[in-house]
């Protein structure tokens, strides 16, 4: 059987982290939703269906049975049993959520499949912050679901670890730093690196080749994700990959895409001085959503960048390519492909963006191929409509 991870309106709303992945690619917890699946179902065959712009990066994979899974739903323990259940023909809905189906043709119309309803609670991304705000209870599945029956590494003796709920893949390193796991879940994957003076609280996960820089303070239910690096002081945030936060200045509650920087000292925040609700810019409706939070940072969408000293206001949002600099608060909604800052913005010129991609690919011994510069060139055209400077 092959596992299909499927986008439904859950990819309009978490824009713009899914103008360049499919939904089942964003990393919440310690694992992507599409890699959670995978090692529960224990099936290798995978694929995505997605939008037409995306499949040659995320490819559909053609087989004689799928099993189809909402890309935008985390696995729980009765909905691993439901779905364990499900027949050939039958699908698995909550609501008017499709949750899963399985089928022998990979185009049949859910219209024509037994329904079978699911009455549990289910774990549903549907939105930027959402991906904040189950980070906890992720990194806490993942964490169980990673180690167990495994023996951890051990860390040097320069460091402090306050309780036993630790894990230290092959090749992770660490000296003169404390790690309180009292109130959740420390995991440190492979290669990965925390140098020295750091204060870490969980529950927190560093992914493989991830590297915390000195005397950085990381409070929980934060992930820094495969080939990030980081320092200063971090909350409740999740850096998807390869990105940087390498200096001084604090990151909360807020969501980092793949190949993003942020200069030193940049601040975000995340709470308002008159601690009212925070309302994100939200593409689908053109305007800005209330978010039900008082705690709400930033949003930054892959290849985003800012300069040394930027303020982010609480509830920004970043969009891909961005590049932003100068003094003063930007605006809460930075478009996709813009360039500059609260002195006024304009367009980002593709082919300038790909100079600094290319650079910025070459320092993690990387390449921009075409299959990448494809998919951000389509997504220059599909926001063209924001960039009114």
């Amino acid at each position: 059987m092959t596992l299909i991870f499927f986008d439904d309106n859950a990819r309009e709303t978490l824009l713009p982290l899914t103008f360049t992945r499919p939904v089942a690619d964003l990393r919440i917890g310690i694992l992507k939703i599409s890699e959670k699946w995978q090692k529960y179902l224990k099936i290798e065959n995978f694929g995505f269906k997605t939008e037409e712009y995306l499949q040659e990066k995320f490819p559909f994979k053609a087989s004689e049975k799928y099993l189809f899974i909402n890309g935008s739903v985390c696995p729980g323990a009765e909905l691993l049993e439901a779905i364990d259940k499900l027949r050939v023909g039958e699908v698995l809905v909550q609501d008017s959520t499709v949750i899963a189906y399985k089928a022998g043709d990979a185009e049949i119309q859910i219209d024509n499949l037994q329904k079978v309803a699911f009455t549990h609670d289910i774990l549903k991304v549907e939105f930027p912050e959402h991906i904040f705000q189950y980070s906890d209870v992720e990194i806490r599945k993942d964490f169980k679901l990673i180690t167990h029956g495994r023996t951890s590494n051990s860390l040097s003796s320069t460091n402090r670890v306050l309780g036993e709920n630790i894990f230290v893949e092959d090749g992770a390193e660490a000296e003169c730093s404390v790690f309180n796991t009292l109130k959740g879940p420390i995991y440190l994957g492979n290669n990965s690196q925390v140098w020295e003076n750091s204060a870490i609280r969980g529950s927190f996960a560093l992914c493989d080749d991830a590297l915390v820089k000195m005397g950085a303070k990381i409070y929980g239910a934060t992930t820094i994700g495969p080939g990030c690096k980081v320092g200063g002081e971090i909350g409740n945030s999740v850096l998807q990959a390869n990105s940087s936060k390498g200096h001084e200045g604090f990151l909360g509650n807020s969501v980092l895409g793949e190949w993003c920087n942020i200069g030193a000292d940049s601040n975000n925040s995340n709470l308002k001085n008159n601690y009212a609700e925070v309302k994100l810019w939200d593409y689908t409706k053109q305007h800005f959503r209330k978010t039900g939070l008082q705690f709400c940072g930033l949003i930054m969408a892959d290849h985003a960048k800012c300069g040394i000293n930027t303020m982010f206001n609480t509830g920004t949002v970043v969009g891909v390519g961005a590049n932003v600099f100068g003094s003063g608060y930007p605006r809460n909604y930075i478009p996709d492909f813009a360039w500059g800052g609260a002195h006024g913005f304009e367009v980002y010129a593709l082919n300038k963006m790909f100079e600094t991609s290319e650079r910025v690919f070459e320092r993690r011994n990387q390449m921009l191929n075409e299959t990448e510069k494809n998919i951000l060139h389509k997504v220059f055209e599909l926001t063209e409509q924001y960039r009114r400077f």
